[in-house]
């Protein structure tokens, strides 16, 4: 057992450091996380792994067995018993882990992120609003009564006609400004074309994660903001965040258009003016629907049609005030070239990066373009 080293300064405790004690379930939960994340929300694979896991690292000991653990995961309600379309009987995980792995995508992602209050976002503008600013003016023709300050207005109407008779005019309203709480919607593309997971690369697991990991930090500290995610594809459709776990790349090309077209149509019907697309991907647009419903598809090369078309939706967005910021994963100097045109379309932004580092860049950039676009 290790001795704790206590020092006394000036009426301080000093001890050395310990890391908080970590229950078998705790460790073994940590790690199922991370491979359900991998396994697209598949529980057999996962356990599978786990397992494997098991016999060569020996994670687990004859007092706490794998068996034990899946026990507990049925007790706790993270894994439930389903029967499957073929008749026979399995197991899947509940929506009490797909919350968990959201929440561990936040704490990894944006670990550095303190709790505050819900809807934290101001604007410089005062008026009728939802959150009191703590300043008081004389009431003025027009302003609502919801905003006058009765224990103010009572305060001065003490002071002008004195406390012998009450007598509240006009002259004694008082007003306390308040501040609106500025909105944003944001639309949040996912490429899974084929190109995610090629060259033996996982780049969908991390663009997973961070799509979880926004959805959480927006659901739970700006609950009034809106958050729609999108995959896209062959084609582009919207998925639901409980989705997001189970999201997997397919035999797809990569039809930005379509992605950019369904985002700008989701953004269309948000009533609030602050509205911002970002969009994750690695490979260059290669796909795009014609007229007649016919796919156009070219993987060699920067198809100069294509390529158009997604200069053109950029354009589009710029005219109804959206942003779009890319996070292109790939620094190959022809798709960085092509981002820099479409950035320079949108007047948007554009960050080249490796899948580290990615969660940090999209946080920072949704708060910059929040505290951009409301100050307006």
């Amino acid at each position: 057992m290790k001795k704790k080293h206590t020092v006394f300064r000036r009426g301080f405790t000093f001890r050395k450091y310990e890391a908080p004690h970590q229950s078998p379930f705790e460790k073994l939960f940590d790690l199922f996380q991370e491979i359900i994340t991998h396994t697209s929300g598949d529980l057999e694979e996962a356990l599978d792994w786990l397992e494997q896991l098991d016999k060569e690292y020996h994670l687990t000991s004859e007092d706490y067995t794998l068996d034990d653990f899946i026990e507990d995961l049925k007790k706790k309600g993270y894994i439930r018993e389903e029967i499957k379309p073929d008749g026979k009987g399995g197991v899947a995980i509940t929506s009490k882990t797909e919350r968990a792995i959201r929440k561990r995508a936040l704490d990894q992602i944006f670990g550095n992120l303190k709790r505050s209050r819900s809807g934290n976002h101001k604007t410089q503008y005062t008026g009728k609003g939802d959150e009191h600013a703590g300043e008081f003016r004389t009431y003025q023709y027009g302003d609502s009564l919801e905003q006058i300050s009765i224990t103010e207005s009572l305060k001065n109407a003490q002071i002008n006609h004195g406390i012998g008779a009450l007598k509240l005019t006009e002259d004694d309203l008082v007003v306390e400004q308040t501040q609106f709480k500025a909105q944003m919607s944001t639309v949040l593309m996912i490429d899974i074309s084929h190109s995610m997971i090629l060259y033996g690369e996982d780049r969908i697991t991390p663009a997973k994660k961070v799509a979880m990991a926004l959805s959480e930090l927006i659901t739970t500290r700006y609950p009034k903001d809106t958050l729609d995610i999108l995959v896209f594809g062959n084609d582009a459709w919207p998925i639901a965040i409980k989705d997001l776990p189970y999201l997997q790349v397919g035999p797809y090309h990569t039809n930005t258009v379509a992605g950019l077209q369904l985002a700008m149509d989701m953004l269309r019907r948000k009533r609030n003016t602050n509205k911002q697309i970002f969009m994750i991907t690695d490979g260059k647009p290669s796909c795009m629907i014609m007229p007649d419903g016919q796919y156009y598809k070219n993987s060699n090369g920067l198809d100069r049609h294509i390529v158009s078309k997604c200069y053109m939706m950029a354009q589009q967005a710029r005219k109804l005030h959206i942003p779009i910021t890319t996070f292109m994963i790939a620094q190959d100097p022809y798709l960085m070239q092509f981002v820099k045109e479409f950035t320079h379309t949108n007047q948007g932004k554009a960050f080249y990066t490796g899948v580290k580092g990615l969660g940090e860049m999209i946080f920072e950039d949704y708060e910059t373009n929040r505290k951009k676009r409301i100050r307006k």
